[in-house]
């Protein structure tokens, strides 16, 4: 299918660049990314892909808008304090690009639904802050076949890292899921962290489908925000991964 006029004027400079061009730009139109979890990270994310012109994008996410979540959760405002965050994210997404199909999923990722939802999507972005959900996502990911780029935040740091089944290391080869726990108490983030991180995932998601450039496989992305420094952590596959081996 042709870009209409419209989207030419939209995506021109997307389609000026070399490396994606109008079939480029077709090819994200026709793309479904699964964004699981609708918050900090979530947000810059999502954002930034419906952008991008992404055709679909699914959001999934059981909580309801807070007024603590406002300082990092850019996909909401506060005029949707008190609504589910997946409705909150299909009125910012269409407003940004009302072309954009969002599928809302207001419940969270678990063992017995993922299995059927994400054989759908092209690519996974973990924009969760629990461990048990990262690690059920890893597993559902290498099982499904299906790229992730996992993320995660604390107080000024942040890291990144891009998931190929069968071609890289999994979340579960670099974090052992035994004896990792989530804190019982917030630690930040810094509200302008999460900006940094979830754009490096939404990079992560347009380079993988349009097949450009290298993704951050088999390596961690490290941010400190009080430095402004990045660091790249060479990582192997794990010869005894209980998900990858």
């Amino acid at each position: 299918m042709m870009l209409t006029g419209s989207q030419r004027r939209r995506y021109a400079r997307h389609v000026v660049l070399p490396e994606i061009g109008e079939e480029g730009q077709r090819k994200l139109l026709a793309s479904k990314v699964l964004v699981v979890g609708a918050g900090a990270l979530g947000s810059p994310a999502a954002l930034y892909l419906a952008a991008a012109g992404v055709g679909t994008i699914g959001i999934m996410d059981g909580d309801r808008v807070d007024l603590s979540n406002l300082q990092r959760q850019i996909l909401h405002t506060t005029h949707s304090v008190g609504s589910l965050k997946t409705e909150s994210a299909q009125e910012r997404i269409g407003a940004i690009d009302p072309d954009i199909h969002v599928e809302p999923y207001p419940f969270r990722l678990t063992e017995g639904n993922a299995p059927g939802i994400l054989p759908r999507y092209d690519f996974v972005i973990d924009a969760t802050d629990s461990f048990g959900t990262k690690f059920m996502l890893a597993r559902t990911c290498h099982m499904t076949g299906k790229g992730c780029s996992h993320a995660g935040i604390r107080n000024f740091h942040g890291q990144a890292m891009t998931v190929m089944p069968g071609k890289s290391a999994c979340y579960r080869c670099v974090f052992h899921e035994e004896g990792i726990e989530d804190s019982p108490v917030p630690e930040g983030p810094f509200g302008a962290l999460p900006g940094v991180i979830g754009s490096i995932q939404a990079l992560e998601a347009l380079k993988h489908l349009l097949g450009i450039g290298s993704l951050l496989t088999d390596t961690i992305l490290t941010f400190d925000a009080l430095t402004a420094s990045f660091r790249r952590v060479t990582v192997r596959r794990a010869p005894d991964c209980p998900v990858c081996s």
